[in-house]
């Protein structure tokens, strides 16, 4: 599952999962819910992404987070998907940290270095970009941590299974602050099959 994917137009090589918590990784789980098979759920707080499924389940994908996508909350549709976008720091980024991020400011060519990674999903609410992106990443430690920038990063593997997955059109929804107790259920925090 997180092997190299060699036919990619940046071939990417296999993912080193040794150091990450293995909840962290793709896997199918029971999930209530009352959203339609299809949406997408963005649970910020537990770091987890679920791609609902018929049946009460759902495919999970572990995130990092960082402080755009704790900017945004409630429902926004996918309006745009990219395989190996271009990035371009917004100008709040440039100024915290122009040493870096001042030198990409025409935009970064993709490829495994860009930090939207293999592919990026784009979201719009009321017909408006809202800047929130679900993107791929080459840095598999900051997969179920709260990280500096960005907004939704998964695995490039993980990123390359949504895009697969989902249409543009695709509603997502973005939860913030969701506390699961010890023993939740599986309409909170998703259970492995």
């Amino acid at each position: 599952m997180y092997g190299p994917l060699p036919e990619e137009r940046f071939p990417i090589p296999a993912t080193r999962i040794a150091n990450v918590d293995p909840k962290y990784l793709r896997t199918q789980v029971a999930y209530e819910t009352a959203e339609h098979p299809g949406t997408i759920v963005v649970d910020t707080s537990n770091r987890f992404l679920y791609l609902v499924q018929d049946g009460g389940t759902a495919m999970r994908y572990g995130i990092g987070v960082g402080q755009a996508g704790l900017e945004l909350e409630g429902s926004a549709i996918v309006a745009r998907k990219a395989e190996w976008p271009r990035w371009t720091p917004t100008q709040d980024m440039i100024r915290r940290n122009p040493e870096i991020n001042a030198q990409w400011a025409g935009g970064m060519e993709p490829g495994l270095t860009n930090p939207l990674g293999a592919r990026a999903l784009y979201l719009h609410r009321d017909g408006r970009d809202t800047l929130f992106r679900i993107h791929g990443t080459s840095e598999p430690r900051s997969i179920g941590k709260a990280i500096s920038s960005g907004c939704i990063r998964l695995f490039n593997q993980d990123i390359v299974d949504l895009y697969r997955r989902v249409p543009v059109g695709t509603k997502v929804v973005v939860l913030q602050n969701v506390a699961v107790s010890d023993n939740s259920s599986a309409s909170q925090s998703g259970q492995p099959l």
